[in-house]
Parts: structure tokens; sequence; C-alpha cells
């Protein structure tokens, strides 16, 4: 019996699955670089001038590029950088920091510092086509110019790995600002590469990510998706950036289980507001006003159309319901849900790495 270990929150939860039952595993791949060529690569920052570090999200690549930093900067006898972060990860980002390393929270609102370095690891995003610094940024600081963002989407599927209109509008609102960025584009094994400058240049790392993660793989019946590491599955409106990346490689009426702990909730005012019955489906085509994670409940609403979903969480049941999901106990009681209703001869694709791979 193959065992497969799928992300969930900061553990791995095992799938057991007979080799009969067993489709395709499929999983993130390029070839990842040495800590030199990481070191030369980061030689090319002005470390004489004081650095604000701005960490957007935590995972191990990240961690890794801050320690090969602090060493540079230990080896030329200059100053550390100073780490920020939002504070609900700060504790996580710390226990991951070098010693010596000082974090403080980062609540400002005025991000026209020049000394301010962002920090991220590029995903696939629906709304936008790639995840990057600008594209997080404009999330988090520029509401209005979400609203336009919003309406220049491409339809009413999500489309990971494009480069729709939508992202031109963050590109646009990040050239507001002076400012620096290190895009990381990562797999389930290390950083592949990484490009330092101002984050509407650094989107040319979308290339890179092309390059490594879209993986042509036919349509199958039924898959089972991790994200691949926690941040990608803290909540759920972060968590479906992993099912857009793989619907096309999902059959009419087929199903699709996404393993995701979203031990940070819901992590959308839209779905939360849908729920809470203050929001309709109706109200997302033209809205007037931009509300945080719109794009997703749109794209759900229009996916499941298309196939069913079921979902791993410690979500309330009542929430899966609400949005029309399948509230799946465990990654064990997922399997039996399948072999239940599909047949014990059914085939499963497994994808371990979601946030970071593009099926079609």
């Amino acid at each position: 019996m193959p065992e497969i270990w799928l992300n969930y929150g900061i553990t791995d939860v095992v799938l057991d699955i007979r080799a009969e039952n067993l489709e395709q595993k499929i999983d993130s791949e390029g070839k990842i670089l040495e800590d030199s060529v990481i070191n030369e690569k980061l030689n090319s920052l002005d470390l004489s001038k004081p650095m604000e570090l701005v960490v957007l999200h935590n995972s191990k690549s990240i961690q890794k590029i801050i320690s090969s930093l602090f060493t540079l900067c230990e080896q030329k006898s200059k100053p550390f950088p100073k780490i920020l972060t939002d504070k609900k990860i700060l504790n996580l980002v710390k226990a991951g920091l070098p010693e010596g390393s000082s974090i403080n929270e980062f609540d400002d609102v005025d991000i026209s510092n020049s000394n301010l370095v962002f920090m991220a690891e590029m995903e696939f995003d629906g709304l936008f086509g790639y995840e990057t610094i600008s594209t997080r940024l404009i999330k988090k600081f520029g509401l209005e110019s979400m609203l336009s963002a919003y309406a220049k989407r491409q339809g009413n599927l999500p489309t990971p790995g494009q480069y729709p209109e939508s992202l031109e509008e963050a590109k646009k609102f990040t050239n507001n600002f002076e400012i620096q960025g290190i895009e990381i584009v990562a797999n389930s094994k290390g950083i592949i590469d990484f490009s330092i400058g101002h984050p509407s240049k650094t989107l040319s790392a979308t290339k890179i990510m092309e390059s490594n993660s879209i993986k042509d793989i036919g349509q199958h019946k039924t898959m089972v998706i991790s994200t691949g590491k926690d941040t990608s599955n803290d909540n759920l409106g972060k968590s479906l950036s992993s099912l857009w990346n793989c619907s096309n490689a999902i059959k009419k009426d087929g199903l699709a289980i996404l393993v995701a702990e979203c031990k940070g909730g819901l992590g959308s005012d839209a779905i939360q507001q849908y729920i809470e019955e203050r929001l309709t489906l109706e109200q997302l085509q033209n809205p007037t006003k931009y509300i945080s994670g719109m794009e997703d409940l749109l794209f759900l609403s229009e996916i499941q159309k298309n196939f069913q979903i079921g979902l791993v969480s410690i979500l309330p049941e009542f929430y899966a319901k609400k949005l029309n999901m399948i509230s799946l106990q465990g990654i064990k009681y997922s399997l039996d849900y399948i072999l239940k209703t599909q047949g014990a001869k059914q085939k499963v694709a497994v994808v371990t790495d979601g946030a970071r791979l593009l099926l079609r």
C-alpha cells in the first residue's frame, strides 16, 4: 500500500491508498538553487543601507533567504536587516529566524518608505494569474484599486497562470511606491530561483514559475488536492487557489477533495458575509465596492457547476454545507467517501503541492 504524505497545517497527514486505487501522484519539480548561487544573487542587495525586510508570509524558502542574508551581513560586518511582519504570523516567523535577529510587527499603512524590502514566495492566483508581491500589496493596501482589478477579470472562472489585465492593475499600484522586493519561486524541495528589485520588475519571475510548474496530465474523475505548505492552507480563501490550479484537470461531474486545515478560519470577508446571508451571488457580478475574497466566492459558485468539491478541514460542517461543499472529517474519511460513492475500483489522482502547480 503506497503511503502518501499530504500537508495539513503545520503537520503532514498520511493518505493510505491501495495501489489499484492510485491513478497518479503529482508533485512539483525543478532544479534547486545551491547555497553558493543564493549568496551570489543576494550580493546584488546594497547591504550598507539600512534595510527593513517585510515578510509577507512564512515558508521554508523565505526562512532560507533570511538566514543566507544574515550570514552575508555577518561576513561583511554589515548590520542585520530589521525584520517586520504581520502580527498574526509574528511568532511563526520568529521561530524560524537566525540568532541575533529582531522582529517587530509591521503595522505601517504607509508603504512609501524606501528602506522597505518586501519578501514573498510566488504562487498562482485565480484573479491575477500569479500571486506576487504586487498582488499581495494591492490586496492589503489598495482596496480601491482592487475594485478595478476585480472588474477586469476574465469571465467568472479562475485564470491561474495567465496574464490578465488585473495583473497590470497590481503592477500599476506598486509603481506608486519606491520599494524593493525579493520574489521567490520555490517548490516542495527548495528554492528554484528568486528575483530582486522593484515589485513591478520582480514580476518577471512568473516566467520561471511558468516553465517549472505547468503540467499536462489530462482529465481525471477524482482528485485529492493538498496545497503543499501550511501558509497556503491557513484559511479557506487562501486554500481555494490550489483548487483553481487543478480545476482544468478535473472531469465534468467529477470530484475534487481539498485537504486544507484552515486554522485561520475563512480568511475572506466575502465568504463570511455570504455564509451570514449578508451578500448574495448576484451582487458579485458588478459590485460598486470591493469586499476581500469576492473573487474566490464567485469562482467557487461557478466551478461547482462543473464538479463537486469535498473539504477536509477543521472548519465547522455548517460552513462547508452553506458553501455547497461536502464536509469530510479527515483524510481517511475522504478515501472511504470516494470508494463508497464511486465504487471500490475508482482511481484517484493525488496532488501534493497544489499551490505551486498548474494542471491542464
